[in-house]
């Protein structure tokens, strides 16, 4: 289970939001600062070039320096920085001598501030620099006479304080602006949260998120196909077993938010809606495939508002009956030998009780022969101990079954790398055999033999009975699910064979001729432990 979060649905909801428009108004705050800024310090310095053009061409300013009349320069210098309030209106001659400055102790005194070189050559700009009175936003606009020749140059000064003034007048709207956004989103943001709380039925996230895990993994799990409608007929849940099921029944497709009706023929679902009564334990044919069901409606306040199926393939049910009789005929085996060792006891007991000594010594060796001699060959030649076992049990039924079950003498099968090749030649070689036991049971020759031949990393099975053979119309059939010519609830061996040699990506083959029996050969690719072939 996971962890309960710190903050609720609703909290986060509001820290979201408000952290969205905070984010998004502090971005434009910042963006509309820095191009007010700029148009500031553009405007300020498009009002100080404007003031040094007026300057030069003024004529008192021209016949000022070419006659060295520093008092006309200063006194016209002095009027136009009072009328257009500005820190300094400043002339300067060619060799960078003031002729003019608001301080007139500093008329006479060469410029401050190292910006001046350009003007002198005939340039109009605008600059930062140091001045007397410090930092400064400067314009600067040659002096020319009406000849073309360059006589001085003006400066027109706005102190870096004023600028940052006007700038901070120019913040404080935007800071009120960014304020009232925020206070808006913040009571908008508890709108929503509380808006989407109630939607929610007041739960939190990880609450939802652990609902929907919950019946995820409950819909995933179970071994039933479990398929749900709403009130209009429409599916709204189909989890995989639902879908395999189908599937295999010829439909298709994802069946979610399709009408039931349309996708599942014959369905009763929206009969249970209508009645309202549960269907429980039912048999239905889907296309040819049978299927256990239930159906019940689903009901909300009183009021029916869908209907859930559960169903399961009966083939599948079938199919777990069978794979239980497997595990049921290695319990016969056992008991066969247990049978088989008892009948020996019996013989061997009557012989010591009529006191035939030496006809028991030679009853005990000839068995015990026997029993070595077809244990060291089946463990010569079967190398994986779990599959010598598996043909060891399989004789002592062929015995039991009074079969003559025979190991060619060239078979050999090394012991798989992989342990699940051995568990699916369990399978297969164990429901062949049994298969041809079944049919020699009633033959008047009753022989099965059985040959495993491993070469250059292939493995070659051959399962031969002479029984009574397969007509050739049925060869196809047998492989298929069910199908069988013997009782009813049977035909799951062969499905069982063939699905594990496609697993296997191997192949099977069936060589029959109607009264002269039937041999089976099953190829696949090996890898052995030996790495060695015969």
């Amino acid at each position: 289970m996971k962890a309960k979060p710190i903050f609720n649905l609703q909290t986060k909801i509001i820290l979201l939001v408000c952290g969205v428009v905070a984010l998004s108004l502090l971005a434009a705050n910042a963006l509309i600062t820095n191009r007010v800024e700029s148009d500031v310090r553009a405007t300020l310095g498009q009002k100080a070039l404007d003031i040094c053009r007026t300057m030069t061409h003024s004529p008192t300013v021209i016949s000022g320096l070419e006659a060295n009349d520093t008092a006309a320069i200063q006194e016209y210098a002095n009027t136009i920085r009072n009328a257009v309030n500005v820190e300094f209106v400043v002339v300067f001659d060619m060799q960078g001598i003031r002729k003019s400055h608001p301080d007139a102790a500093l008329v006479g005194q060469h410029i401050k501030g190292g910006d001046e070189a350009s003007a002198l050559q005939g340039n109009e700009y605008i600059s930062y620099a140091e001045g007397t009175y410090g930092p400064s936003l400067r314009a600067f606009s040659p002096v020319f006479t009406p000849d073309g020749r360059q006589v001085g140059a003006v400066v027109v000064g706005i102190l870096l304080g004023d600028v940052e003034k006007a700038l901070l007048e120019s913040h404080k709207i935007i800071y009120i602006a960014t304020l009232i956004g925020l206070l808006i989103g913040i009571g908008f943001a508890i709108l929503l949260a509380r808006n989407i709380k109630k939607t929610l039925f007041g739960l939190e996230p990880f609450a939802i998120a652990q609902l929907v895990e919950e019946r995820s993994a409950m819909l995933q799990c179970v071994r039933e196909g479990i398929l749900a409608v709403d009130k209009n007929s429409m599916i709204t849940i189909a989890n995989g077993e639902a879908v395999r099921v189908l599937k295999l029944a010829g439909i298709p497709g994802d069946p979610i938010g399709r009408q039931v009706a349309e996708y599942v023929p014959h369905t009763r679902l929206k009969d249970v809606m209508n009645t309202g009564q549960a269907e429980l334990d039912q048999e239905q044919k889907i296309n040819g495939v049978t299927i256990l069901t239930n159906r019940v409606p689903v009901v909300v306040n009183g009021e029916i508002v869908g209907a859930i199926a559960s169903f399961r393939d009966m083939t599948d049910m079938r199919q777990l009956a069978e794979e239980l009789t497997d595990v049921n005929s290695y319990v016969e085996a056992l008991r066969s030998q247990a049978h088989e060792f008892m009948n020996k006891i019996h013989v061997m007991l009557g012989l010591v009780r009529l006191k035939f000594y030496d006809k028991l010594e030679l009853y005990i060796t000839r068995i015990a022969n026997q029993d070595i001699a077809e244990s060291d060959f089946v463990s010569q030649c079967i190398r994986d101990p779990v599959l010598g076992g598996l043909l060891l049990s399989k004789f002592s039924r062929a015995r039991e079954m009074a079969i003559d079950m025979v190991l060619a003498e060239e078979s050999f099968l090394p012991e798989p790398v992989d342990a699940q090749v051995t568990n699916e030649l369990v399978t297969i070689i164990g429901n062949l055999i049994d298969n041809a036991l079944d049919a020699v049971k009633d033959s008047p020759q009753r022989q099965v033999t059985v040959l495993m031949k491993y070469i250059n990393a292939e493995l070659t099975l051959e399962v031969k009975d002479c029984g009574p053979g397969i007509e050739q119309e049925f060869v196809e059939q047998i492989f298929v699910k069910g199908y069988s010519t013997k009782s009813s609830g049977r035909g799951f061996g062969l499905f069982l064979v063939a699905r594990a040699v496609e697993r296997l990506n191997g192949t099977i083959q069936v060589v029959t001729t109607p009264g002269s029996g039937a041999l089976f050969k099953v190829t696949i690719a090996y890898q052995s432990k030996e790495g060695v072939g015969t």
